[in-house]
Formats: C-alpha cells, structure tokens, sequence
C-alpha cells in the first residue's frame, strides 16, 4: 500500500491560477486565471507571504487609502538584485513622494498636454500613411513604438539620432521590473546594462543641460535642482528613468493592446469608423479591457481591515489591477470589449490602469493624447485591419504586452 504522504498533493485550481497569472506561456491571455482567482475571493494567497487582491472593490479601497504605501515595491520585487535601480517618486512616499511629483507635474497637466496635440496627430498620421503604403507590417515598429517614443523623447529633449538608443535601454528595464525569480540570468544581466547605460547616457545630458539649457524637461529639472529644491542627482536620473519606462513602454502596449482589440471585435472597429468621437472614450474602454500594466504592490503602514479582512502593519498586496479591470460585480458584461463603455453620460465605474490617490498616473493625460490620436486616424484612414497571424507575447508580467503585430491595413 502507498502510503499518503508519499504522493504529493496535487496542486489545485486555485494555485495553478496562481502560478498561470504570471507564467511565461499564458502572456498571450491570462484573463481565465484572474476569473479562477476571483471566484476564489478578493484576496488569494501569493509569493513571499502576499496577498493577491483579485477584485475591483478592494483593489480600489486599498489603492486610495494612503495607509497603504507603494515605497517598499523594490524590495518587495528585487530584494536580491545585483543592481539598485535608481530612486524616483513612484517609490516614495509623502513628503518625498509631493516634492519630487510636484516638480515634474507641471509637464504634464492636460493643458501643457494639450498643446502638444497638433504635433501628436501630425506624427499619427505620417506614421500611418507610411504603414499603408507597405500594406503589411509590424504594427508595433510602424506605429505603437515610435509615436510614444518620439514624444517622451522631444519632451525631455533626447537628440532624435538616440531615440533607438533609449528604446533599447527602455526595453531592458521594462522586462527588469518584474519580479527577480521571474527573470533568467541573461534578463537580469541586460537589465544590469539597461540601468547603467541609462544612468550614464542621461547623465552626461543632464551636465550637457547645466552648461548649456534648452527648453525641454530635462533643463527644466537641472534648474529646478540649482534652484534649492532639493533634487539630487540621483533623484534626476530616477525620475527620467520612469518617465522614460511609463512615458514609453507603458503606451506602446497600451496602443498594440488597443490594435489587437479592434481586429478581433470587426463590430467595434466599424462603430468606431463611423463615430470617430468615440476615440476618446475607447481609450479608457482599452485601458480597461486590456490594461498595459497587470500589477502593482502595496505595503500596510498600519493595521488595516478590507472587506472583513484585517492586515497587519508590514503585510503586503500584490494589486492584480487587469483582473480588477475585468471584475464583473463592478463592470457589466466585463469580458466584452465595447469603445462607448465610458462614452458621455456612462456610469461605467472608473477602471484602475492610472491607478488611484497619491499614485495616480503621472503621464495619463500624455498617454490618453497619444492613444486617442492613433484611434482617430485609424478611424479616419483605414478600411480594414487583418491579422496576419497570432502575435507573440513578450514574457513581461508587470508591464505586459506583445513583442509583435503583423497586420495587413488597407486605407479607406
């Protein structure tokens, strides 16, 4: 006879969604392991002693009670990193966390955004006019890459002839801010390389400023640092850092995510052709039904009860906010993809990709302009998107998205 603890136990639903909610092999559509996890309740037992927060309601509660801090996220995901990335005020809290965001705010109100409209449709549509001439593409290279990578860019004042180059470094720290037992030795390493190329390229652009300013974010920080705010260097380089990682990698998933959408819903891409004011809306319906970022973490900084539950000062969430997105007590027909979700006069409850509270999304104004003006010149010039074959999924946890789409775009 065997006896039972000789054969182990196998793992249940519940703990293989688990594990398929950040595996490799379920990039492409991890949404069935966050419909286990909810069933399961809003908080699922995670790595490291954490809880995962499944659900919409909590998720909400705990990320605008600031009780709850994002500052112990880096430890939390790369305790035993070789490599410091360099601090910013996504990681910080108040009083830290209100000096450093109110200087980099102002560049990104909805006004300063606005301005920069014209010069965001214009790029669209270049952009795509050159994408359909070639008929078939990658659509990430064509479109969802260079628009946001040229406006980070110009914002802070990156020369254009080294906006490869920061694509490059972009994409090895994007791939470095999951968690260190997700990433193999070469991923840690190219994050290593990633972070110093970064830290040595933007330097020598912040003494470049000093010497010789010009009118762009990077000056304006270098002045703001001469000026006694407080801003020391490693501050500066932290904040571009994640300026240029949320600026950048953040809306290219968000515009492919977008793409991708409209092909497999032909009934929306026609709503959307004949409403083309629906492209402000469908933004948000995106960063809900598809959000570029799955995850964030929150560390109670007191003993703190949700929805029944009580969390012990120094017990950490990990925030799954795409299965929030996807929650059906808070969103109707969740799994449906509908562009007038949050058209005007909607009473959609609000999704969670910008985040809520002290942490809300910086860039949000800046990612909505560009993802609108790629959903309107769609709208206006092409016929039809087909889809060339499945895309490929990079293995990216936190900001998820495809490494490829190859599309054949007929204009209209």
């Amino acid at each position: 006879m065997i006896s039972d603890h000789s054969v182990a136990a196998a793992p249940s639903p519940v703990q293989i969604a688990v594990l398929e909610s950040v595996a490799p092999h379920m990039r492409h559509n991890p949404y069935g392991s966050y419909e286990t996890l909810r069933v399961a309740g809003p908080f699922v037992p995670g790595p490291h002693d954490t809880h995962l927060v499944t659900r919409h309601s909590e998720a909400q509660a705990i990320m605008q009670d600031p009780r709850w801090s994002h500052a112990e996220e880096p430890d939390l995901l790369h305790g035993d990193s070789d490599v410091e990335l360099p601090g910013s005020f996504l990681w910080m809290e108040p009083p830290e966390h209100t000096r450093l965001r109110g200087l980099v705010s102002k560049a990104f109100t909805a006004r300063t955004v606005s301005g920069m409209r014209d010069y965001a449709e214009r790029l669209v549509g270049e952009l795509l006019d050159k994408a359909l001439a070639q008929g078939e593409v990658d659509l990430l290279d064509a479109l969802a890459y260079p628009l946001p990578l040229s406006m980070i860019c110009d914002l802070l004042g990156v020369p254009a002839e080294a906006h490869e180059h920061v694509r490059s470094m972009s994409t090895g720290i994007a791939r470095g801010l999951d968690p260190d037992v997700l990433l193999s030795p070469e991923e840690l390493a190219a994050r290593t390389t990633a972070v110093n190329d970064f830290l040595e390229f933007f330097g020598d652009l912040v003494d470049q400023r000093r010497k010789a300013p010009r009118p762009d974010l990077i000056t304006a920080l270098v002045q703001a640092e001469d000026a006694g705010a407080r801003l020391t260097r490693t501050e500066l380089l932290g904040t571009l850092l994640i300026l240029v990682v949320a600026g950048h990698e953040t809306t290219v998933n968000l515009i492919g995510n977008g793409v991708l959408a409209l092909i497999r819903n032909p009934e929306e891409f026609a709503r959307l052709g004949a409403f083309p004011e629906l492209s402000e809306p469908a933004v948000d319906e995106v960063l809900r039904y598809d959000a570029p970022v799955h995850l964030t973490t929150r560390t109670a900084h007191a003993d703190i009860t949700v929805s029944g539950r009580t969390f012990a000062e120094g017990e950490a969430v990990i925030v799954l906010l795409a299965s929030a997105n996807r929650d059906p007590l808070a969103f109707p027909d969740a799994d449906r993809f509908d562009i007038a979700r949050y058209a005007r006069g909607s009473r959609a409850e609000r999704h969670l990709s910008f985040g809520l509270g002290l942490h809300y999304c910086l860039g949000a104004p800046l990612a909505r302009l560009e993802m609108s003006a790629a959903l309107r010149a769609i709208a206006g010039r092409v016929r039809s998107m087909t889809l060339l074959e499945e895309p490929p999924y990079r293995p990216n946890v936190v900001v998820r998205g495809m490494s490829q789409l190859r599309v054949r775009l007929e204009p209209r």
